[in-house]
């Protein structure tokens, strides 16, 4: 899959790239991330408190849960389909957060 970067993006790489530094640029593009970070860190608590009620109603850990309905283990339950569809959304966001996290130095 290709995927398009932004033009803006584009323009930025561009004048980096050629070794242009603008500490505004800089700041907005750190803002922006952080932002992008909270929001995500959010999304990340909303979708754990509705794996943690599933859990608690089937009392079985989402991953678990999740290895044995890919399989074609459990039912056809509506919960099931909602449960595994909320895990993925999680699993999105756990990989976002390990691209948003700052890096240590």
């Amino acid at each position: 899959m290709i995927v398009q970067i932004s033009e803006p993006l584009q323009i930025l790489d561009s004048l980096y790239l050629k070794g242009y530094r603008s500490s505004l640029i800089d700041r907005a593009l750190t803002k922006i991330i952080e932002l992008e970070r909270a929001n995500t860190l959010k999304q990340a608590s909303e979708l754990q408190s509705k794996l943690q009620a599933y859990e608690l109603q089937y009392q079985i850990p989402s991953e678990i849960f999740y290895q044995r309905f890919s399989e074609g283990s459990l039912g056809d339950e509506m919960d099931y389909f909602e449960w595994g569809v909320i895990y993925e959304l999680w699993q999105s966001v756990q990989e976002r957060l390990q691209v948003l996290q700052p890096k240590r130095q």
